[in-house]
């Protein structure tokens, strides 16, 4: 059978990655771009410059289709009419589009509204997986993650700027997601087995808001020889 076109949600972190790297050792898919909106100049949530989405979607080889926002919470239609209009006009052929969801909270059918009804299958490779054991596969994979964002309402902000391995997992406190699902934290990926290359990442500081803290970084790329 043909393997089926798909575009693959690439909101710059550790989920996005692993969900592509699935995709790739998938038969059945054919991964031919990624994907992802933006307010400003950064993805929202991580916090991720637009720029370094389009260094990560060099590294890996891939086309990058770039929605912009007109806010960081626009009205449900405004956001799926702007998602399926970029797709439907970006001359890509699209057969389907994949999501880094984890957990069954209603995102799926949520995902499945806009997608199914414009004719493309709705993909979720991670959907209702064990989010500890996610996690352990993104560090046996080799998938390099620092944390860039921190929800302090959720999370002790000293933990924005550290990588995400081994060791953070078991700082965590009870409670916390394993993956940060319920939006305790946001990384970066830097390097990953779909990366030819890397990001090297020179952190600055950490922007401590009210609630939520964020990573300010410089970042330059490595290609692989």
């Amino acid at each position: 059978m043909k393997p089926r076109k798909v575009i693959v949600s690439w909101s710059s972190g550790k989920d996005s990655a692993l969900t592509l790297l699935r995709l790739l050792e998938n038969p059945g898919y054919e991964v031919t771009g990624l994907f992802t909106t933006y307010v400003g100049d950064e993805v929202p949530f991580q916090a991720t410059p637009i720029t370094v989405v389009r260094e990560q979607a060099r590294l890996i080889g891939l086309p990058l289709l770039e929605i912009p926002l007109p806010q960081v919470f626009p009205a449900n239609e405004v956001y799926q009419s702007l998602v399926v209009a970029a797709i439907q006009n970006s001359g890509w052929e699209t057969e389907a589009v994949a999501f880094g969801d984890m957990f069954c909270n209603g995102i799926e059918a949520y995902r499945r509204s806009y997608i199914e009804p414009a004719g493309w299958e709705c993909v979720f490779p991670l959907l209702g997986e064990e989010s500890r054991q996610l996690a352990l596969e993104i560090l046996n994979r080799g998938i390099q993650t620092i944390l860039t964002t921190v929800d302090t309402h959720q999370l002790n902000g000293d933990f924005c700027g550290q990588w995400f391995g081994h060791s953070l997992l078991e700082q965590l406190p009870e409670g916390v997601d394993p993956c940060g699902e319920d939006g305790e934290f946001h990384t970066l990926v830097v390097s990953a087995p779909c990366f030819h290359g890397q990001l090297n990442i020179s952190p600055l500081f950490v922007e401590r808001e009210e609630r939520f803290h964020y990573l300010r970084y410089q970042i330059s790329a490595s290609d692989s020889q």
